[in-house]
């Protein structure tokens, strides 16, 4: 709902600016930007599976598959708009040990390197809510020193609800956004589109689309927005909707969350449905037309584990304009 007011917007800009991304994923903030009007050079990730999908929905793009901290961007990708990506959320989880830089699987160095080689005018940072907490405040403020250093003054951190943004679903994330000093007073963070999306008005084209009589009266009774999706990691679980608060909320709306279904309710159907994969990417926010590639749980994984693209884009949006004053 939400990207289609969006792209109004977007047909509107004259020139795409650029963009390299990093820790892609499945592409909910590359497809975002793209909305957003930026035009992706690379795109790197390490995910086989997750390089799939991105080849497969935008063959033009220049995937990287590769390990963040291995690859070195051609001279060509330099002096880009934007750099931008998602670093792994283990070092900052509130599921993980909360090591921060001591963690080894810390990518914010290498966002620190890449924005050195790269030299864009904005940055783009993308973690889990948990990377603003008290025990993390001597951290982003060394972050923050890192990038100050190389010439980037910092927007500011913000958390932001994917619900606030036209996706049906409670999904809070740290946003960190930094641009060069003459761009730093045109920035101003997008704010809430204002009346929230449920999931019933979402899924009910799809929870109907197999013949379901009781898809009307199930859309009824979700008339809320959705828990955070879970992807869940490679090494723990499979294709459900996450631990057991989460899919209380889910059976609130009348939602079976144990499982992922391999297609919707049909004639006769009784009890409570499963989400299918495609009504997994509803709920995060993605257009039917995005194909993930892989078996069910690795294609799950990539859904739960992404960013909501109408966020990335109404982020990309307020980038831009600072950018273009």
């Amino acid at each position: 709902m939400i990207v289609s007011c969006l792209c109004k917007e977007v047909m509107e800009l004259s020139d795409r600016l650029t963009a390299v991304e990093v820790c892609a994923g499945a592409g909910g903030q590359a497809l975002g930007l793209e909305l957003a009007g930026f035009e992706h050079l690379a795109c790197v990730e390490l995910d086989a599976a997750a390089c799939c999908t991105l080849r497969r929905n935008r063959p033009g793009w220049n995937v990287v598959e590769a390990d963040l901290r291995e690859w070195e961007p051609a001279i060509d990708l330099g002096d880009v708009d934007l750099l931008a990506g998602g670093v792994p959320c283990p070092p900052v989880s509130s599921a993980g040990k909360q090591l921060g830089a001591e963690d080894e699987r810390d990518l914010f160095p290498e966002m620190v390197r890449l924005a050195r080689i790269l030299q864009p005018k904005a940055i783009m940072i993308e973690n889990v809510r948990g990377l603003l907490g008290k025990k993390f405040t001597s951290y982003r403020a060394h972050l923050l020193e890192e990038f100050q250093r190389i010439g980037y003054v910092s927007c500011g951190w913000k958390l932001i609800n994917a619900a606030d943004f036209g996706v049906p679903q409670n999904r809070t994330r740290s946003i960190l956004v930094l641009v060069r000093p003459e761009y730093v007073f045109d920035f101003e963070w997008p704010v809430s589109v204002g009346k929230r999306v449920t999931v019933g008005e979402v899924l009910l084209p799809l929870m109907s689309q197999n013949g379901w009589e009781s898809a009307a009266e199930w859309a009824v009774n979700a008339q809320d927005v959705a828990p955070t999706l879970v992807g869940g990691s490679k090494k723990h679980g499979g294709a459900d909707l996450g631990p057991s608060r989460a899919r209380l909320a889910w059976l609130e709306l009348g939602v079976d969350g144990r499982g992922i279904s391999d297609l919707p309710p049909g004639p006769g159907f009784n009890g409570l449905p499963r989400l299918t994969l495609e009504m997994a990417a509803a709920v995060q926010g993605f257009p039917s037309s995005w194909v993930f590639e892989g078996k069910k749980t690795p294609a799950y994984r990539q859904i739960g584990n992404a960013f909501p693209p109408p966020v990335a884009q109404s982020i990309g949006l307020a980038i831009r304009r600072a950018l273009e004053q």
